[in-house]
């Protein structure tokens, strides 16, 4: 059954060819070296280890943030439009006129409706 080659198996393959490519450049190095009697330069230079990450202090990390609310307060405020009061209408409520009107409408339209079912 053939396996799909993924990002993930070539970066494990290449992983592993890197280590086995050190430890033989070591075995080459220590052969070298018994053979000249003396230290033997290594064949590949080492990777330079990464460098460690600044710590930040607590204080720092509260003058950072206090910046950041600062940026997020104003930028919220020049993208909030005022709210304006005279667009929003009261609610409007109905009458007991309204009320019986649309009922008798109501009860009109159904009338004719059950008719028409009696008749078909």
């Amino acid at each position: 059954m053939p396996t799909k080659v993924t990002n993930e198996i070539l970066t494990a393959a290449i992983e592993g060819f890197e280590a086995q490519k050190t430890r033989i450049s070591a075995q080459i190095a220590e052969l070298r070296e018994t053979l000249s009697g003396g230290p033997a330069k290594p064949a590949v230079a080492p990777e330079p280890q990464k460098r460690k990450r600044k710590r930040m202090s607590a204080a720092s990390r509260a003058r950072i943030a206090e910046a950041q609310r600062k940026r997020w307060a104003a930028s919220k405020k020049a993208a909030e439009p005022p709210a304006p009061e005279a667009a929003h209408k009261p609610k409007r409520k109905l009458s007991a006129a309204g009320r019986k009107a649309i009922i008798a409408a109501t009860k009109k339209r159904w009338a004719l409706k059950r008719a028409e079912a009696a008749k078909a």
